[in-house]
């Protein structure tokens, strides 16, 4: 009972640390998903000691809740997102997706090898420039209202895009790191088999609800729409990392076919509770994976810098470049909804730690990286959209 009682009390306290957070960035004019972040560095282990990194690793209860919380976040922006309005920006998403990717990768190299590591190493490095934190940018879309705007539809389907490629070179990288090259013809079948899963889900999936879904209401139970569709944001949030994808790809894929049925309204404010209650735990949990006393010296500090520039120029150049063909405000818009890096460095630079490719100083610094561009970009990007207006939305009729 005691270990219980020690769970509830760390979850009160997170979730309470989320709130204030979130409502003193939203005072200051600030995106809440700001204040979660920021909140989660306070009460973390470099600052109050409140939440331990034993309390969040992978397997515990505030991992957990963290992982259904950005999972659930995903299946909710998926509910507001039409197949159709992907496939109207899928030839922007791509290259958006592709040289958000390439240009990150090589610029991030290119910095690693400058300072004093081998190039398989520097790869790993590279790696952790790469994929975005589509939970970062969902959020901020979803709170600004914006999810209709053409570069919120291209932001999410260059997340798919980007994910798909950032785990392929994470497979590349990781396999060179035993100096035996790596297997073309298995990632060549990963590659395959991710894109067939989001194929034949999205497509197929869509095609289903979009043709008959009166069978969601046949069960007696009225909130059966809403028990059947969160089965299926779980079991193919799960089905995707079978595919070498993340979990959040298959939960977004989910919601976007449950966004094809006529209870789609109904199951957007039926999810509101569920994620005002879990998708905090997500983005606190992100503040907290950082140690600040790596970062106490100037030479630290000084790396940081640099290294969270290469990550911000890198990406908002593949972003701009990739969507200019919508004009320049809107590509720059594309471009920071693209920067945050979020859980996804996290991940990497946890894996770059196990593998000894780098210490505990740099890997500080790549956590730091990431955290920093997700707490950069959100007030950006909201600043941006607010002074472009509403004007630039993708026509979305839907059948009464």
């Amino acid at each position: 009972m005691h270990h219980a009682s020690d769970i509830l009390f760390t979850l009160f306290i997170v979730f309470v640390a989320a709130q204030i957070g979130g409502e003193i960035a939203q005072r200051l004019k600030l995106p809440g998903v700001v204040g979660q972040i920021a909140a989660g560095c306070v009460i973390g282990p470099s600052l109050l000691g409140w939440i331990t990194p034993e309390q969040t690793a992978t397997g515990t209860p505030l991992d957990v809740l963290a992982e259904i919380g950005v999972v659930l976040l995903l299946f909710s922006v998926g509910l507001e997102t039409r197949l159709e309005d992907l496939k109207k920006v899928g030839k922007v998403a791509f290259l958006v997706g592709v040289l958000g990717v390439l240009v990150p990768f090589g610029m991030g190299s290119v910095w690693a090898h400058g300072n004093g590591f081998d190039w398989d190493k520097s790869l790993f490095v590279a790696a952790a420039f790469v994929a975005t934190s589509a939970g970062i940018t969902a959020r901020v879309l979803q709170e600004l209202h914006v999810l209709q705007r053409v570069e919120s539809k291209v932001i999410l389907g260059a997340a798919v895009i980007d994910d798909i490629l950032a785990m392929l070179l994470l497979g590349v990288v990781v396999s060179m790191q035993g100096g035996g090259g790596f297997n073309l013809s298995h990632l060549l079948m990963v590659l395959a088999g991710a894109v067939g899963f989001i194929a034949v889900v999205g497509l197929g999936g869509a095609r289903v609800m979009r043709w008959n879904s009166s069978w969601l209401e046949k069960p007696m139970d009225p909130h059966s729409p809403l028990m059947i569709v969160l089965a299926l944001c779980l079991g193919l949030a799960y089905l995707s990392t079978q595919f070498g994808l993340a979990a959040i790809i298959g939960a977004f894929l989910a919601g976007m076919i449950a966004s094809e049925t006529r209870q789609q309204h109904t199951l957007e404010k039926q999810t509101m509770p569920l994620l005002a209650l879990l998708t905090p735990f997500f983005f606190v949990i992100t503040g907290s994976k950082i140690d600040l006393h790596e970062l106490a010296s100037a030479d630290a500090l000084l790396m940081l810098a640099a290294v969270t520039a290469i990550a911000i120029i890198s990406k908002l150049a593949g972003g701009w470049l990739g969507s200019l063909s919508l004009g320049k405000r809107s590509a720059t818009i594309i471009g920071f909804g693209m920067v945050p890096r979020g859980e996804v460095g996290v991940v990497i630079a946890s894996l770059g730690l196990a593998a000894g490719v780098f210490n505990n100083r740099i890997y500080a610094i790549i956590v730091a990286m990431s955290l920093l561009t997700a707490m950069v970009t959100p007030p950006v990007l909201a600043w941006l959209l607010k002074r472009t207006g509403s004007a630039e939305v993708v026509d979305q009729p839907r059948e009464s």
